[in-house]
């Protein structure tokens, strides 16, 4: 069919132009989808602090390999408290990954639909052409089976 997945080809190919134009139109929704998603996201950001106070821990600050940990008191020694470590990940803003996941799921949905029902329809075609064709040469198929000589074979007659 295609070597580049487009939405649509195989309808078009089995001759249904307007159903092809639609679902290019809506894998290009799909698209747009994606596009729109990831326009909204923005850069994931460390947490507010502001209510932890002095109970995180920041390593390689202002680099590109900065570590935040959040301070657990674990024990206290002397007058020294140890802490555990856990690590904080930067948190995602935006609402964009709703969008991003429906384009994607409208895109593989578009493909789905046209190649299961793309293909169905070419048989369907392909179907009426032999049929059509096997009715005006009188095409005539016939099973032969003689089970006293142990043979089997088929009979195809052509009449004009």
């Amino acid at each position: 069919m295609s070597t580049i997945p487009v939405p649509g080809i195989t309808h078009y190919y089995a001759g249904e132009k307007k159903k092809a134009r639609q679902l290019f139109y809506i894998g290009l929704g799909g698209l747009a989808g994606i596009i729109i998603g990831g326009s909204m996201m923005e850069k994931p950001q460390w947490p507010d602090t502001t209510g932890i106070g002095d109970n995180y821990e920041v390593y390689n600050s202002e680099t590109e390999h900065e570590t935040w940990y959040r301070k657990i008191p674990v024990s206290i020694e002397g007058g020294v408290t140890n802490y555990k470590l856990e690590k904080i990940e930067k948190e995602p803003n935006g609402s964009g990954g709703g969008l991003i996941a429906l384009g994607i799921l409208v895109i593989v949905g578009d493909f789905i639909y046209d190649r299961v029902w793309g293909f169905e329809k070419i048989e369907q075609k392909r179907d009426q052409v032999r049929f059509k064709y096997g009715q005006k040469m009188k095409l005539s198929f016939k099973p032969l089976i003689d089970p006293l000589a142990g043979k089997a074979g088929v009979a195809l007659t052509l009449n004009f």
